[in-house]
């Protein structure tokens, strides 16, 4: 079973480029978020502990995100591989994660973190939320600070992972199709 992190800031084409490793490799797509929703569709006990939290307008704490990450391995240990998207965000999570795939015999094989500049980032957005209608795309201001977040956030997950030998970093400027091709460079590199 093929595991990848799949990392980059908002608007980096994270998103486009996990539905193309999805198809291309034969993974299932993991979105922290997608899980989420399902959980709650199915009214689980994580579910309507995680809509009181969404109510209120905060984070889950990690407790309960790590134990619907730990659900959803659970659940798909037939799957190929997976592609996660949006988890561990935090050095908590990726330390929690690296406990639930053992237990299942699994690992994280990389990391995979798209870069793209901070100022392509903010055009990205701005034209995104134009498109979309996102509140949280519409204000330079307020895409600056959830950068600056992200790249807090992220740093230590990267570093940690960095740390296990089971990080890579690609360039996210170009055409979908390059930054496609460096991705599946480095998981092809994976298999020899």
């Amino acid at each position: 079973m093929l595991n990848i992190v799949l990392f980059g800031a908002p608007g980096c084409g994270k998103g486009t480029q996990a539905q193309r490793l999805k198809e291309h490799y034969g993974l299932d797509h993991v979105s922290t978020g997608e899980v989420i929703r399902d959980e709650i569709r199915r009214g689980t006990e994580l579910g309507r502990s995680m809509e009181s939290y969404i109510k209120e307008g905060k984070l889950a704490p990690d407790s309960i995100v790590i134990g619907m990450i730990a659900n959803y391995v659970a659940d798909h240990l037939d799957a190929k591989g997976c592609i996660f998207d949006g988890f561990p965000r935090t050095t908590v999570q990726a330390e929690e994660f690296d406990k639930i795939l053992a237990k299942h015999s699994l690992k994280v094989d990389i990391m995979v973190d798209i870069h793209v500049p901070e100022e392509e980032l903010v055009h990205r957005l701005l034209l995104r939320g134009k498109d979309s209608g996102r509140a949280d795309d519409a204000s330079e201001e307020v895409i600056r600070e959830r950068l600056s977040v992200y790249h807090q956030q992220t740093a230590v997950v990267a570093d940690y992972y960095a740390g296990q030998g089971k990080y890579a970093s690609v360039n996210g400027v170009g055409t979908m199709d390059e930054v496609f091709d460096r991705i599946a460079t480095v998981i092809d590199g994976l298999k020899k």
